[in-house]
């Protein structure tokens, strides 16, 4: 679930050498874009928008819904919904995580639904997701209560087999999102949703997964402005305590501002003035979960990522440092997420139930080049952290906290960032790891 913060080719092998099989993959991104995708599906008041900018939008809204607005106040709004074909899933898996790129402006929002077909029969109930918009000015962006079934749980941004269910096998065969779009009556805005992927995953329980050679991107570091979590120590703490909890939304703002996407000016005009980085206060602003209460909700993450200008972003993981390597050597940072104890990973001297960080380069040895906003300064966020530590407390699940107690990891979580422009060196990179 979300973190809880409080080279030159390998030549081929000879025809005579033997060739091993290649290892499953866990993870499946399935992608919704274009008009073509839009168009399948169940549409309740909603089209699909063609051209170069496709997209789900509302045709003639079909019914209205309540939700309070961000005062707190009763408002009916006109809803449209779209309810996607069921896609099968080739490996069944233990998790689905929902993220979404939508052009959302004031006076509109979206709300996120998904529901599961389980290998024992059943299926899930449809789970709420989340209510998100753009803004916290018409709503208060949140996601869902946690709920759950017999065999199943959704929490904040996960959908998951619940543990006991696992281990008798039980797993995800299929799933479907339900999407509706919302605006308050009168307006002329709409809400447009261009991109919708789910991740599914059955990545396996493990403390320890198999170590990686360096490859392609050994020497590579990308230019990545530095940006300090702790520069905003004790402000605004009604947004998850203040700038020491924010690591998602300032790792967020490093790679944007490396793709040169910055906030308007006159988004920071409620920024007190003098602050270091005002565009790290209004990230954490944006991605902040009023029911969660906090700023690390990945998906809120991506869909705040993506709603600056031809940028797209998807939440996926990733199953080994190689794949990493490749979106690093075509010019693609990562931004990744783990949990670990003081010294496991050396160098960071900090232990952390749920962190996120920069993946920006490798060194020539294949260590890992990370900005780590958890870096106390500026000059202090770069950091070179050990290959071998650093891809153990990423791609793990389970691990062993301080005080003996099980605890978890993301297995691979990470978001995953490009420009519309992108060349084809970046779009090939990025198809070799599912997404696109």
């Amino acid at each position: 679930m979300s973190d809880a913060q409080p080279a030159p080719a390998t030549p081929p092998a000879p025809a005579t050498a033997a060739v091993s099989a290649p290892t499953p993959s866990v993870v499946e991104l399935h992608v919704t874009k274009g008009a073509a995708g839009w168009s399948e599906g169940v549409h309740e008041g909603t089209t699909a928008r063609t051209g170069p900018r496709a997209a789900l939008v509302p045709g003639r809204p079909s019914s209205t819904l309540e939700r309070r607005d961000a005062r707190g106040a009763e408002q009916r709004w006109r809803s449209a919904r779209w309810t996607s074909p069921e896609q099968r899933l080739t490996v069944p898996a233990t998790e689905l995580v929902v993220s979404w790129n939508a052009d959302v402006p004031r006076g509109c929002w979206v709300r996120v639904e998904v529901r599961a077909t389980r290998s024992d029969g059943p299926r899930t109930p449809w789970y709420p997701v989340a209510d998100w918009a753009a803004t916290d000015e018409d709503i208060a962006p949140a996601s869902a209560e946690p709920a759950r079934d017999d065999a199943t749980a959704m929490d904040t941004d996960t959908l998951a087999v619940r543990a006991d269910a696992a281990a008798g096998g039980v797993r995800l065969t299929a799933f479907r999102v339900r999407l509706t779009l919302c605006r308050r009556p009168g307006a002329r805005a709409a809400p447009a949703v261009r991109r919708l992927a789910v991740m599914a995953s059955a990545v396996p329980d493990r403390d320890a997964p198999p170590p990686s050679p360096p490859g392609e991107a050994s020497g590579v570091e990308l230019a990545v402005p530095p940006l300090s979590q702790y520069a905003h120590e004790g402000r605004y703490p009604h947004y998850n305590g203040g700038g020491a909890a924010w690591c998602s939304p300032a790792s967020l703002r490093m790679v944007l501002a490396a793709f040169g996407r910055h906030p308007e000016r006159s988004a920071l005009a409620w920024v007190e003035p003098g602050h270091d980085d005002p565009d790290v206060c209004h990230a954490a602003r944006r991605t902040f979960d009023h029911r969660w209460g906090g700023c690390g909700n990945w998906p809120f993450n991506t869909a705040h990522a993506a709603s600056y200008r031809d940028m797209n972003a998807v939440v996926t993981r990733l199953e080994s440092l190689t794949a990493a390597e490749g979106l690093l050597a075509a010019g693609l940072p990562l931004i990744t997420s783990q949990s670990f104890e003081e010294g496991e990973l050396p160098g960071a001297g900090y232990a952390t139930a749920g962190h996120l960080m920069v993946l920006s380069g490798f060194t020539a040895d294949g260590d890992v080049v990370a900005h780590d906003p958890a870096g106390r300064s500026r000059g202090t966020v770069r950091r070179v952290y050990p290959r071998r530590a650093f891809e153990t407390v990423w791609l793990r699940t389970t691990r062993r906290r301080a005080d003996g107690s099980a605890g978890t990891g993301s297995g691979g979580i990470c978001y995953v960032l490009w420009p519309e422009e992108a060349d084809a060196r970046r779009l090939r990179a990025l198809a070799r790891v599912g997404v696109g």
